[in-house]
């Protein structure tokens, strides 16, 4: 199919896929990414062939995933994730990695590279994906959503820092310094960020809010290409510069508008979630290399094999460092949330296709159990969830003087 007609037929599966996603929704809730996904797998080259992708689809793909990414930074409230969660979440991130690692390089015979691209896929968690199911089951914001959103976030932020040390090519020596001078600069941001606004610098939003000028929405995404020609200028993954815009962009717009940043952002959600993030999503499903995972019988062994890995490997730290005094429900619920994943899988796995690391089969494994985590773990997790929510307990008074509830 032509670029215009691919495209076309991206958005009208756009526009099926949440119709599909709410009849469905009375028997049981499936997450719209796997309507999006599966359609998007049904039209393209080993199915029925309607479309394939060019480098126009190509383009507007990654900026769906950049948009996933920043979305998913702005959602994190760093005053609600310091303190004891925070720990917990890195300690267990660290945790999967060195065991993703260790059976990646058992997987692959010792080679590294190989096992850098396996063992990072295994730790990651799709916190845009997530995001959706917790808000529309009303978790979001409350103790269980916070905890959701900490674990969550380091599963997005570490393999993005992985994927610059360990998969940039370059010796892990320059990475370091690269990814440190890139920290430096976005912590002066973050400072900036948080300086008062001016007064004009408010009412300039509040007076575009409702014209064509729309201020703060141009802002927030001068900030977001500022991040990504900043990450792209260090030789690091342009989704860590997406991941540094969303937290950046919460910080300006909740200290100089806090009235008003909350429609801001449904408008930049609009945009991401009305039609860029389902392009990506999409896709995906295009890409999908159906033919590699269903040719030979050692990759469709290998996607149920990767589906247990990523449970056990993220899901395993997770449920082991929830916090104290959590029943085993919500501890297990935040394993399966933590343990879903789909937008690094396909950057990973992206690379090591690239880099001729890995085969296609093993790839189209990854990615499928990847899919299936998308469509198994919420779901059971909404079901562990349902018999009694908000049963985390609030913690005292942490160590560090203020009050952290879970």
């Amino acid at each position: 199919m032509t670029e215009p007609g691919t495209l076309i037929l991206i958005m009208a599966i756009a526009v099926l896929a949440p119709l599909l996603a709410y009849r469905v929704a009375r028997w049981v809730p499936v997450p719209l990414v796997i309507f999006e996904i599966g359609l998007g797998i049904v039209v393209g080259p080993d199915v029925l062939g309607w479309a394939e992708q060019d480098q126009f689809i190509e383009g507007l793909s990654d900026l769906g995933l950049t948009m996933l990414i920043f979305l998913a930074g702005y959602e994190i409230d760093f005053a609600a994730v310091r303190g004891d969660t925070l720990r917990r979440s890195l300690g267990a991130w660290l945790v999967a990695l060195a065991v993703g690692l260790g059976i990646a390089f058992a997987l692959s015979g010792g080679e590294v590279t190989r096992s850098f691209i396996i063992g990072t896929a295994l730790t990651s968690t799709a916190l845009g994906t997530v995001l959706p199911v917790l808000r529309d089951s009303g978790d979001l914001r409350g103790p269980f959503g916070t905890v959701v959103l900490t674990f969550g976030a380091v599963g997005e932020f570490g393999p993005i820092i992985a994927m610059a040390l360990l998969l940039s090519g370059r010796a892990p020596g320059r990475s370091a310094a690269l990814l440190l001078v890139f920290a430096a600069v976005t912590a002066v941001a973050v400072r900036l960020a948080l300086r008062p606004r001016p007064a004009w610098f408010s009412g300039v939003i509040t007076e575009t809010l409702h014209s064509s000028g729309q201020f703060a929405v141009r802002y927030v995404m001068f900030v977001l290409a500022a991040m990504l020609g900043l990450a792209h200028v260090f030789g690091l993954d342009t989704l860590l510069g997406a991941f540094a815009a969303g937290v950046v962009s919460r910080l300006v717009l909740v200290g100089a508008a806090p009235h008003s940043s909350g429609e801001v952002m449904g408008r930049i959600e609009a945009m991401g979630f009305g039609f860029l993030v389902p392009v990506f999503f999409v896709v995906t499903g295009i890409d999908f290399d159906l033919s590699a995972l269903l040719d030979d019988g050692r990759p469709l062994a290998l996607l149920p094999a990767f589906l247990l890995l990523f449970l056990m490997v993220r899901g395993g730290p997770l449920y082991c460092l929830a916090p104290p005094g959590w029943p085993r429900r919500d501890r297990a619920a935040l394993a399966l949330h933590g343990s879903t994943c789909l937008p690094l899988v396909v950057a990973i796995t992206t690379i090591g296709l690239d880099d001729e690391v890995i085969g296609a089969g093993e790839a189209a494994a990854l990615v499928g159990a990847a899919m299936l985590s998308v469509l198994v773990f919420p779901l059971l997790a909404l079901r562990l969830r349902a018999p009694g929510r908000d049963r985390a307990p609030t913690q005292p008074a942490s160590a560090e003087g203020g009050s952290e509830t879970w």
